[in-house]
């Protein structure tokens, strides 16, 4: 169960390395992906295929699905699951619809006008991981955005499952989002499929999607060498519940264990200010785990996860910043006076009613979110993830006027004289009309 460690019992060297994750020392992954993405970079299709019988154990006669074919395996379904698909569908594409926003023109002194207007990112490739879970609820997370963006050409990639095809469910999230091509790969070579291109599968401008170390690997090397963005460096799932006395263990017990059966490498931190608490949180995580189809994975990642005991909320609020948790809990009564104090996070969960499950499904929030400490400086995936934003300005006659002599200025401190006259003769010209 959760082994425990005190704040104030620990040095700097200490707090350092617990916080640290999905690390590469031996650079054993990163150069097995490297020989992923040369394969496929240098193959394309049929080092895809190849890579299909290597490690989803499938021989495929062709590396996608088409509509026809989607909306078959859409119909397997029954109609609770497409219910519940349609509900978590509209309360995501309602909350990201929200983000959509027209920027207004600024005149910033008089003739001389700013002002941003967005546009979509035209290709964009998303990847809907299919490993020990198949994530019907990530291509929602994706797709929606993508889709209220305006984005051009959308590509997905998912491994294949055992027959060659994709489940139902991950089918019926393509017809709400009304896509017709679903191309079966996975792991890093479905990243290099999309970085480079390949004859079936397109190059795109950016990758989204969250995967293990070897997808998150492979979008951190292929932003560096393929002239290519990604969404975020997204890896292994983890969360940081912060609870006091006043939370209730077996609640606890069950946010952690929603993470840790994601897989081995999950995190799922308790950081409290009661030792009593940490006592039965371990009791809750016996009981909880034992009847658990997932118990084998979810067991490996509770046992190399942790709880931290604090002197007060305060500091534990100081231990979650510096760890920046992809989720966030917050599960305490007073949980609206430490919001302002929240600094790094993924995503936030507040009070004793709100699991983490439900911004995974259908609360509308988005569930792509930075791992890794990573939510010190990325965000989640949200409309604006889509989107590059250009800026315009225009300048009337009375506004070179008003801004010449300045420019000018700064031109020549700078020794830039061919600046300075871009300015000088429109002013000259200007003056003379």
């Amino acid at each position: 169960m959760l082994k425990t460690y005190v704040y104030n019992d620990l040095s700097q060297e200490k707090r350092a390395e617990l916080t640290s994750r999905n690390t590469d020392p031996a650079n054993a992954i990163q150069q097995s992906v490297e020989e992923i993405l040369e394969k496929v970079r240098q193959e394309g299709d049929h080092a895809l295929i190849n890579y299909a019988l290597k490690f989803d154990k499938v021989n495929l006669h062709k590396l996608y699905l088409e509509a026809d074919e989607i909306k078959d395996l859409a119909s397997t379904i029954d109609r609770t699951a497409q219910r519940a698909l349609e509900i978590a569908f509209n309360n995501i594409f309602k909350f990201h619809q929200s983000q959509l926003s027209k920027e207004k023109k600024i005149e910033t002194m008089p003739g001389v006008t700013c002002w941003r207007e967005p546009r979509p990112i035209e290709r964009v490739g998303l990847y809907v991981p299919g490993g020990t879970a198949v994530l019907p609820s990530t291509f929602l997370m994706l797709g929606i955005p993508a889709r209220i963006a305006g984005c051009k050409e959308i590509i997905v990639c998912s491994p294949p499952q055992a027959d060659g095809k994709i489940n139902g469910y991950i089918a019926y999230c393509a017809q709400l989002l009304k896509i017709d091509r679903i191309f079966l790969v996975g792991g890093a070579q479905a990243i290099a499929a999309m970085a480079y291109g390949t004859h079936s599968i397109s190059k795109v401008d950016k990758i989204f999607g969250p995967g293990n170390q070897f997808v998150t690997k492979a979008k951190t090397i292929v932003q560096a060498n393929a002239s290519v963005a990604i969404d975020m460096p997204a890896g292994p799932s983890e969360v940081l519940v912060i609870a006091d006395e006043s939370s209730n263990p077996a609640f606890v017990a069950a946010d952690l264990l929603a993470q840790a059966e994601h897989g081995k490498d999950s995190q799922a931190i308790l950081v409290t200010d009661s030792q009593q608490l940490i006592d039965q949180v371990n009791v809750s995580l016996r009981e909880q785990i034992s009847v658990l189809p997932r118990a084998p994975l979810a067991e490996v990642a509770i046992n190399n996860s942790y709880a931290m005991l604090c002197d007060d909320l305060t500091k534990c609020i100081d231990y979650s910043n510096h760890y920046a948790p992809e989720h966030l809990i917050i599960a305490v009564d007073n949980w609206s006076s430490l919001i302002s104090k929240i600094i790094s996070a993924g995503s936030v969960f507040l009070g004793h009613l709100t699991p983490e499950s439900a911004g995974d499904y259908a609360s509308g929030t988005n569930h792509t979110l930075p791992t890794g400490s990573f939510a010190r400086s990325y965000s989640g995936v949200s409309v604006d993830s889509f989107i590059k934003k250009i800026t315009f300005q225009y300048i009337t006659a009375e506004g070179i006027n008003n801004i010449g002599s300045t420019v000018e200025t700064l031109a020549d401190l700078e020794g830039l004289q061919a600046h300075k006259n871009a300015v000088t003769i429109r002013n000259t010209q200007s003056n003379k009309h």
